[in-house]
């Protein structure tokens, strides 16, 4: 986690994402790195938009609507009735983060 943090201070700075700088970013920090790491991170982010990145992975937080009484006792016998059906996670679409993160 502390390279993907070290390459988001560097962009944040607006410093080119590179070996060297990452370095020494984590030197800074006092971690110790694994160059391997280092050279896999800078070779993941060649070519990627970072800010766009960010934007399409944060998602908004919408606020539900303020039911009236009479509404949501309804809604709440209605839902009652229905059975829920829980979804698993797709793991395999998270599989590929997992390099990143070691």
């Amino acid at each position: 986690m502390e390279y993907v943090y070290a390459a988001m201070i560097l962009h944040e700075a607006k410093k080119e994402i590179n070996e060297a700088n990452l370095k020494n970013v984590l030197k800074a920090a006092g971690v110790e790195f694994d160059e391997a790491r280092i050279k896999a991170l800078v070779s993941s982010l060649e070519g990627v938009d970072i800010e766009e990145a960010i934007s399409s992975a944060s998602m908004p937080v919408a606020q539900a609507p303020v039911a009236a009484p009479a509404a949501a006792s309804e809604q709440k016998h209605s839902e009652s009735k229905k059975e829920e059906k829980k979804e698993e996670p797709d793991e395999s679409a998270l599989e590929g983060l997992g390099a990143l993160f070691g």
